[in-house]
């Protein structure tokens, strides 16, 4: 068993075999057990959900901090409530995506699951990619840097638009190139339809399918920001992958809980546009200071206030918006 202790990009393949066994059995719960059965999952239910997704992942950056010790650890937990409040976006972006569509709630569980397991796939490659260019090319990191600072002014000065579906590019190249059906077909995915111009059967996409691709799609888009932004927080592939899928796990969860009330959070892009200036801005100042690596401590520090201040302002100030 000598072989599980081999390094694999700077970690122990035990620790990533650990990893992926957590994982697995999340999705297998979730989908095997939990959700056996296609149903509407409600807010009660999406909250409990989003409590144990947060208190794993949060167990396993206890677990990290163990295992390679405070300064990881740190970094996972900066990194973990980056990558959750990013989602934030992809929450109000899904929820526009199964708006255009009607896909009805009972059916939204199952295009989330595959949207996540594809989701994780993707993210991995990315992520070895950045880590790749990281490691061949140190100055790749201030590019990074430099990105993201610019993301969060670029963020800070357009403040919220709407994003308009019906002259979405993504959208107009999908319905150009591919058999879609217009209606919904159960829970399917895929459907054998006679096509009109040639007098043969085919195999059409459903609005369920087209939105699965969207939301694929829109997350790879989503991750030329997050992932940019914990390498700007850590180089270590682990604590880099780990930190983004744990996040993310927990996004189907909060997707039920927080789509009505997504209104309640109108601050919380400009709290996270700060989030970027910092994290992208703190690796020039390290420099700066001659400083090998900025402490994680107060890195860890100031993202959680300016988070945590988001998130206060924005409940304090859509107070009188407040729903049943």
């Amino acid at each position: 068993m000598s072989f599980l202790n081999e390094i694999v990009m700077g970690t122990p393949l035990w620790m990533w075999g650990a990893f992926a066994g957590i994982v697995l059995f999340l999705l297998v719960l979730d989908l095997g057990v939990l959700h056996k059965k296609q149903k509407e999952i409600g807010v009660r239910e999406s909250l409990w959900m989003s409590a144990f997704y947060i208190a794993i992942g949060t167990a396993f950056g206890g677990w990290v901090w163990y295992q390679m010790g405070a300064t990881s650890g740190k970094e996972y937990i900066t990194g973990f409530l980056v990558e959750k409040t990013l989602a934030m976006d992809n929450i109000f972006i899904i929820s526009l995506i199964f708006t255009y569509f009607a896909i009805p709630k009972a059916y939204q569980h199952r295009v989330l699951f595959w949207g996540i397991l594809g989701v994780i796939i993707l993210r991995g490659l990315v992520i070895a990619a950045g880590a790749t260019l990281v490691s061949e090319f140190a100055w790749v990191l201030y590019l990074f840097a430099a990105f993201l600072v610019a993301t969060g002014i670029k963020m800070l000065l357009m403040g919220d638009k709407p994003m308009q579906m019906d002259q979405n590019p993504i959208l107009k190249f999908l319905r150009k190139h591919l058999r879609i059906e217009d209606e919904l077909h159960g829970n399917k995915f895929f459907v054998r339809l006679l096509d009109k111009n040639t007098g043969k059967y085919a195999v059409y996409m459903t609005p369920l399918m087209v939105a699965l691709l969207m939301i694929e799609i829109v997350d790879l888009i989503f991750a030329l920001d997050s992932v940019p932004a914990i390498f700007a927080i850590t180089t270590d592939p682990y604590i880099v992958y780990t930190s983004n899928i744990f996040a993310i796990l927990g996004l189907r969860a909060l997707y039920f809980a927080l789509a009505a009330i997504i209104h309640r959070f109108k601050y919380l892009k400009q709290a996270l546009a700060l989030v970027l200036v910092f994290i992208g801005s703190k690796i020039f100042v390290a420099d700066l200071l001659g400083l090998e690596k900025f402490p994680a401590s107060i890195s860890l520090g100031v993202t959680l206030a300016l988070l945590v201040g988001g998130v206060l302002y924005s409940l304090y100030k859509t107070r009188e918006a407040k729903t049943a």
